[in-house]
């Protein structure tokens, strides 16, 4: 039996110049809530659904009473400057061997778009809840990591986080085997698993405004987040029998770690 199963939605569409974003659950669901706020926004078509045995085992039941398959997919838009391919969705894969075999399977995907950038989104789990969370960046590229650096983004991570675990620290490392300049934008939030890092997202989302010019509507966000977090902590919770990808953790330095 295949492991992954992609289904195409449409027509595959021709893209100028696209930038790759990712986001799935993780500290905070920082990455998750930015990417499912940026599709929203943006009404971002569905091109891809993809379903996986590596995903939890198990099944969502949805608010009209049917269920579904734990999924991934991508997203895409259109823009005056770079189009977007946008990958959200409600899990990661479960073990090692499966997020790096998920990750090259979205590579893939992103290299039949000729995508020469990628951002990954995230959060830094923090041992109390950030009064204003900081913004960091990091990656396979110091020309990338030079062009979203600015006074709202810092790019001293070194000994401020330990390894970037899950898909969002992956995509970074096998992006550059592929010569593919990748970035990730974390940002700070409370490492509690049940958190929903907002003030986070928040930043997040003013970064991308400022450097893909998306046009959204930051605001917007706080008027919807009561729905989001609800839809959240219920998937959550559906998912409690498996260990939860976004446990804070501690070195024996004391630095953070940061799951993707």
């Amino acid at each position: 039996m295949s492991t992954w199963r992609i289904e195409q939605i449409g027509k595959k569409p021709k893209l100028h110049n696209p930038v790759f974003l990712e986001g799935l659950p993780g500290i905070g669901n920082v990455g998750k809530v930015a990417i499912d706020f940026i599709v929203d926004e943006l009404k971002a078509e569905k091109l891809y659904e993809i379903t996986s045995n590596t995903f939890p085992h198990s099944v969502f039941v949805k608010e009209d009473n049917l269920i579904e398959l734990p999924k991934v997919e991508i997203f895409y838009k259109k823009l005056a400057g770079n189009d977007l391919l946008i990958l959200g969705g409600d899990v990661q894969p479960i073990d090692e061997i499966s997020s790096y075999d998920f990750s090259e399977k979205i590579l893939d995907i992103v290299s039949e778009f000729d995508v020469k950038e990628i951002i990954t989104l995230g959060g830094i789990g923090l041992g109390e809840i950030p009064k204003k969370p900081k913004v960091y960046c990091t990656g396979n590229s110091l020309d990338l990591i030079k062009k979203y650096k600015d006074k709202n983004v810092q790019d001293k991570l070194y000994g401020v986080v330990g390894p970037i675990v899950g898909v969002s620290g992956l995509l970074l490392g096998l992006a550059a085997r592929r010569k593919i300049k990748a970035v990730a934008l974390l940002a700070e939030t409370y490492g509690h698993p049940m958190y929903l890092g907002v003030k986070g997202v928040r930043e997040i989302l003013k970064v991308l405004n400022s450097k893909l010019h998306l046009g959204i509507k930051v605001d917007k966000l706080e008027k919807e987040i009561d729905y989001i977090e609800k839809q959240i902590i219920k998937r959550k919770e559906e998912l409690s029998n498996v260990p939860q990808e976004g446990a804070l953790k501690r070195t024996k330095k004391g630095e953070t770690s940061y799951i993707g």
